[in-house]
């Protein structure tokens, strides 16, 4: 089977194939201790695909299985030269045409970013993600393409590309758009532009996906993402189904450079983020000042579970050298309101607490 295989598993060995695979992959890692802890992982995906045969696993799901895992490998393969890159995901119709304005914006939003040395990431196919590419340049494109009967040939643009995947199921896909991106915009789209940005809203909202800025972005003087979030506001916000924080979690707007200035705002001091055990740690490009973190700690201990708001370096546990140059800012977050800790990056970012405590923080137009 090659790389670009995209059969499924067709026989009842899969889960036998499963645990070689493993077996291969263990024997290709260096000793030591970060070897040791790779090779600890895959030992546990071969003991469950031992016990997918002791459990006498039907062989439609093993055929399931084994296809994920094959198309989440070969997407891993794909996208590991490109890590250093920032890259933003673009969601959008397929059925958008050249000659509409959105599909213009896309075209617009994809060079602006690609002008930023950003990776534009679409799913390969025509109308807003093909405009994305064509903005971007093969060179800055990266696709992911599902393989559906009607509207899934990849667009000229990255046809034919090696940082293109395809891609059989929705959410292996899914996965790779929302765990390989630093930023996500959607321009209008149909139901699965609006599947796929509630289910990036939902994976920040609770806590499953890392802080990136979101952006809705409409054509302008467009009223598509306007009438979107009324509904959100009025039904979802009005019937306290969300808090109002978590309006905070993502950007409307009808301008490709008031969308590109979010995105790049949100890494002005801000870099990343990751939890070492009870503490989430925020890695920066510089450490606030005194002042600021007195006004941190006086405007967002709501989010602790304890503690205060910390500056300091790299924790002993993490195991990041690149990053090791980076100030952090270490709290015990109570893991529940991410919609502040969204305010808490933007107050990091501005320099300030303007408007921390307001209720109508987010959404800004």
């Amino acid at each position: 089977m090659t790389d670009r295989d995209s059969s499924p598993a067709g026989d009842s060995s899969a889960a036998e194939n499963l645990s070689q695979a493993a077996e291969l992959l263990t024997s290709n890692f260096s000793k030591g201790a970060a070897g040791d802890r790779v090779s600890d992982l895959i030992a546990m995906i071969k003991e469950s695909a031992d016990k997918l045969a002791q459990d006498q696993t039907s062989r439609g799901d093993l055929k399931i299985l084994s296809r994920t895992l094959r198309e989440l490998r070969y997407a891993f393969k794909v996208f590991s030269p490109y890590r250093d890159r920032r890259k933003v995901t673009v969601f959008g119709s397929a059925r958008t045409r050249p000659n509409e304005p959105a599909f213009e914006q896309a075209v617009a939003f994809g060079k602006a970013m690609a002008a930023e040395r950003w990776l534009v990431v679409t799913g390969a196919a025509s109308g807003i993600m093909e405009a994305g590419h064509l903005g971007a340049g093969r060179e800055n494109s990266m696709g992911l393409n599902i393989m559906l009967p009607f509207e899934q040939e990849a667009n000229p643009v990255i046809a034919g590309d090696p940082k293109l995947v395809h891609m059989k199921y929705f959410f292996t896909r899914k996965l790779m758009f929302v765990k390989e991106c630093d930023a996500v915009c959607l321009l209008p789209g149909g139901f699965g532009t609006l599947d796929e940005g509630l289910e990036v809203l939902t994976l920040l909202q609770t806590g499953k996906r890392d802080m990136v800025p979101v952006v809705f972005l409409d054509e302008p003087g467009g009223a598509f993402w306007n009438d979107w979030n009324e509904f959100v506001r009025r039904r979802l916000l009005g019937n306290r189904l969300i808090s109002p924080e978590d309006l905070s979690l993502y950007k409307l707007t009808d301008r490709v450079d008031v969308a590109v200035a979010e995105i790049l705002q949100f890494f002005r001091v801000y870099h990343s983020m990751r939890y070492v055990r009870n503490k989430l740690v925020l890695r920066l490009r510089s450490a606030p000042s005194e002042a600021l973190l007195a006004h941190i700690n006086e405007h967002f201990a709501d989010i602790l579970a304890e503690g205060q708001f910390k500056v300091s370096g790299p924790l002993p546990e993490e195991d990041e050298p690149e990053m090791a140059n980076l100030p952090r800012l270490v709290m015990r977050f109570n893991r529940r309101n991410l919609g502040r800790l969204r305010q808490l990056i933007d107050c990091l970012n501005r320099g300030d607490v303007e408007g921390a405590g307001s209720e109508e923080i987010g959404v800004r137009r």
